[in-house]
């Protein structure tokens, strides 16, 4: 009986398209009915030519050939003797698309959405797609809270067999979270449980979060986090049995209701090690961190699974999988847990690829590796590769990936792609500092030199303060395990005064050679031999201590200085620092007791204790003017956070900061008493002009006696 039926079906819907005749050889094809599109696009598609004989069958094909196109409400066939007629009616086209009542959603796109979706100017009008193209709509409006939202389609016929289209939109108003309920918990309030949830009721910033829009999505991601909370504080069997979403008639309120059963609370009872304990036991025992009689938790879980499979991995084993087999004892409310190790096999670096380093030479990349070829893989020594060509300030981004060798099992290679940026620079520009007034610089500066990693750079800087001309030179890899070296020369004019110092000006000449050794991965020692002409020259206004210093040493000198400073360095990056620590103590001798006072430490300012004005901390000459001490102390802390309207900006950088620090006349001077703090807002933007640093700076303990500067910015220079 189908069979019957269908072929009933398939006469009636041809019946009215598919002519009876008997079958004939074609002499020729004639279109009618044709408005725009072109009898040869017709022909293109029609699977009858000039020669071929059709017959009843042919033409039922021939017509499904039309009708799937897509350009043609209806289409049948004719015989005019040896001629086969094709009559068509076209389906009308797309003259115009408005909408209009729109807020929420861009013009621009809607039109383009509706095009990638073939309703657009030009193109055939098909119902069935403008009825989709509503239901997406809709559905873009209540992912917005807009439950409320009436779409009116208007398609209005056109001369010429087109159409025009309108679409008119009532966002309606925004759907607000009235309530979350939540049934079922006896252990924590709704309160302290609906804390960390996406969705809320409205709130003071809720038209900036959105958090009281319901979302499906957002929903299902807070249940999770119900979940979690519950399994972190050991109810291993809690459920959410139910969640109800209601909105109300006029579609402006929701109400959310969540029904859990929280279950007991489990304490572990064991934690064992189990499979194959390819690294001692006493190596994984504490990364575990939890032990017998602790409550449950998933969290803790989780991270021991974290840690085992790092350790596994630095050993080689890159697949391995740490499993959890916990046993329940319902009837203590205890939990038994295993960490099941599957090591798979030890995995071997074939090789460590690098690309992308155009400018930069293959070496310098190279000597910054961890990670050797034909040892086994250790994802902590990839990593540390990774960050260490981060580091060197030559590429904006580095980037790692570790693929298996095809046709192995046991190795992979390590495959690293930099994007170069610029390492070098000749600036020539203008600037100016609360702390040095109008800068005028100039420079040639290259920090990586022809691809080889080694710094030079001259430069000449003039501000009230200094006028510098100067010639450095580093070669970070002086020796194959990383003693670095570097020379310069300079020549430097400073009047002190215009620095908040005491009054004097000073001229000296110099040159240094350094040496970094490097003692452990992430610590260094610093030498510095440097040999400098100074000539001090007092003013009238100089303070008697000026004047006492040249009557018993002298007005010229020649010094050799040695220097040492440790520094344990950890960033990732060059720049853009959040903890930053200072110890700097200097000591005479000889005919000198003490550090000669223009060698002298000082501290405030933006490059010290923000809040302050610059070099004013500490001990001050015999006219009340700051003159340093030999002895400083300064600590900073920031806390970045992104910039509003700007997330993805890498050259700008917000932060909340806490300064602390002071200068004092000798080392037995200190006084913790005596530290200066301050908290307040800093940015600092790389700009094309150089790096513009700005401060909002409040002193937390000032005395009378300090200068505070709560606003302070420079351009043109480092901090």
């Amino acid at each position: 009986m189908k069979i019957i039926f269908h072929s009933l079906l398939l006469l009636l819907l041809f019946s009215g398209t598919v002519r009876a005749f008997e079958p004939f050889v074609v002499s020729d094809v004639r279109v009618e009915g044709l408005q725009r599109i072109s009898a040869g696009t017709v022909f293109n598609y029609l699977p009858v030519k000039v020669g071929d004989t059709i017959d009843t069958d042919g033409s039922a094909a021939a017509i499904r050939a039309l009708f799937k196109t897509g350009f043609f409400n209806d289409a049948y066939l004719e015989r005019d003797g040896d001629i086969l007629v094709v009559h068509v009616t076209e389906r009308a086209a797309i003259s115009s698309i408005e909408i209009k009542g729109n807020r929420d959603l861009e013009t621009e796109e809607l039109l383009a959405g509706l095009k990638q979706i073939g309703l657009a100017e030009g193109r055939v009008f098909d119902r069935s797609l403008l009825e989709k193209v509503e239901q997406e709509l809709q559905r873009q409006y209540f992912s917005r809270g807009k439950y409320a939202v009436r779409l009116d389609t208007t398609v209005t016929p056109l001369e010429r067999n087109r159409v025009g289209i309108l679409i008119d939109i009532s966002e309606g108003q925004v759907a607000r979270i009235k309530q979350i309920n939540i049934v079922g918990n006896h252990r924590y309030p709704d309160e302290e449980l609906l804390d960390d949830f996406t969705l809320n009721t409205p709130g003071l910033f809720s038209f900036i979060t959105k958090s009281d829009q319901y979302s499906k999505q957002k929903l299902a991601a807070d249940l999770e986090i119900l979940r979690s909370y519950y399994l972190d504080r050991g109810y291993l069997n809690f459920d959410i049995s139910s969640t109800q979403v209601s909105i109300t008639p006029d579609k402006k309120d929701i109400y959310i209701t969540i029904n859990i059963s929280e279950g007991e609370q489990y304490s572990i009872s064991e934690v064992t090690l189990s499979g194959d304990l390819v690294v001692e036991p006493e190596e994984l025992f504490p990364l575990v961190r939890i032990n017998p009689q602790d409550v449950f938790s998933r969290k803790r879980v989780t991270e021991a699974v974290d840690r085992i499979s790092a350790k596994l991995g630095d050993h080689g084993y890159a697949f391995a999988n740490v499993n959890t087999v916990p046993e329940l004892d319902d009837e203590n409310n205890q939990v038994s847990l295993a960490f099941f190790i599957d090591p798979g096999k030890r995995v071997y670096v074939r090789r460590v690829n690098v690309e992308g380093n155009v400018s930069t030479r293959d070496e310098v990349l190279r000597r910054e590796m961890r990670q050797m070829e034909a040892g086994w893989f250790s994802a902590e020594k990839v990593e540390r590769s990774r960050a260490r060509l981060q580091r060197l300030g030559y590429f904006e981004d580095v980037n790692v990936e570790t693929p298996s060798v095809p046709g192995t099992t046991d190795q992979v290679d390590v495959n690293y792609s930099v994007s170069e940026t610029s390492s070098g620079s000749i600036t020539a520009g203008l600037g100016y500092s609360q702390s040095s007034g109008l800068l005028f610089n100039a420079s040639v500066s290259q920090d990586n030199f022809l691809g080889s990693g080694k710094r030079v750079s001259f430069a000449f800087n003039n501000s009230d303060i200094n006028t510098v001309y100067s010639f450095s030179y580093t070669n970070p890899y002086y020796t194959i395990d990383g003693i670095s070296r570097g020379f310069g020369t300079y020549y430097r004019e400073t009047d002190a005064d215009e620095a908040n110092l005491s009054d004097y000006t000073t001229d000296s000449f110099g040159a240094n050679v350094s040496f970094g050794i490097p003692i452990t991965e992430y610590e260094r020692i610093y030498l510095n031999t440097e040999y400098e002409n100074i000539e001090l020259k007092p003013t009238l206004s100089s303070p008697s201590e000026v004047f006492d210093f040249i009557d018993r040493h002298g007005d010229s000198y020649d010094n050799i200085k040695l220097t040492g400073s440790w520094s344990h360095d950890t960033r990732n990056k060059a720049i853009f620092a959040s903890l930053n620590g200072e110890l700097g103590y200097g000591e005479g001798f000889g005919d000198h007791e003490q550090l000669p006072f223009f060698e002298n430490f000082f501290a405030g300012g933006v490059r010290s204790v923000r809040g302050f004005e610059d070099n004013t901390l500490g001990p001050r000459d015999s006219n009340r003017n700051p003159i340093g001490g030999s002895f400083r102390v300064v600590g900073n802390a920031e806390l970045i956070f992104p910039v509003p309207f700007f997330e993805d900006a890498k050259s700008f950088r917000m932060s909340a900061f806490f300064d602390i620090g002071n200068v004092f006349e000798d080392f037995e001077d200190f006084d913790a008493d005596e530290l200066r703090y301050s908290v307040g807002l800093a940015g600092l933007w790389l700009s094309p002009m150089g790096p513009l640093s700005i401060s909002l700076g409040y002193p937390i303990n000032d005395e009378p006696d300090d200068e505070v500067q709560n606003f302070q910015f420079t351009i043109g220079t480092f901090f």
